[in-house]
């Protein structure tokens, strides 16, 4: 019996001396084979035209946005004054453009700031004038600039376009 408690003991010993060993060994103690590499000039100079290719695209696909922006805020004016009501393709347009708008914000670096809500304008025709005026000036700003820069005008026009935004949906 007394054999049996020995073996016993020594057997949960030998387990929990077993996985402390293993988890010592994790991961964060292995080191990295890449981190000591020192990279060849024409491997560091392929990363960098490649980095730099990716920002251009990222730089392109804000215009992009923007210039949807634009034309969705010109589309919604124009066929709010012919008809005086949204349509379902304008409710449409209306969430498309909050999407759009949310990502341009979302790139320019812009944060939720919905406690500076500026008051509304006074009807539907006069709200949408001012958010394709501010669609319009989000993207001539953002033309203006160079994908280094950040354009302090283009998050401003970006926030008051949704902030408008999320106003007509209120009122539709």
């Amino acid at each position: 019996m007394l054999s049996n408690i020995l073996k016993l003991s020594l057997s949960i010993f030998f387990v929990f001396l077993g996985a402390g060993v293993a988890l010592s060994q994790d991961a964060s103690n292995r080191p990295d084979p890449t981190k000591n590499m020192d990279l060849s000039e024409p491997m560091r100079e392929n990363l960098a035209k490649h980095r730099i290719k990716e920002e251009e695209e990222e730089y392109q696909q804000l215009i992009k946005k923007s210039e949807e922006a634009a034309k969705i805020s010109e589309e919604l004016t124009a066929s709010y004054e012919e008809t005086k009501k949204f349509t379902d393709a304008d409710e449409k347009k209306i969430d498309r453009l909050e999407k759009v708008v949310k990502k341009i914000r979302q790139d320019l670096g812009a944060e939720d700031d919905s406690d500076d809500t500026p008051q509304p304008p006074s009807s539907m025709v006069t709200t949408l004038e001012t958010i394709k005026t501010n669609a319009a000036n989000l993207l001539t700003e953002l033309k203006k600039t160079t994908r280094y820069s950040v354009s302090v005008v283009a998050i401003e026009s970006s926030n008051t376009v949704w902030r408008l935004v999320k106003f007509v949906k209120l009122k539709k």
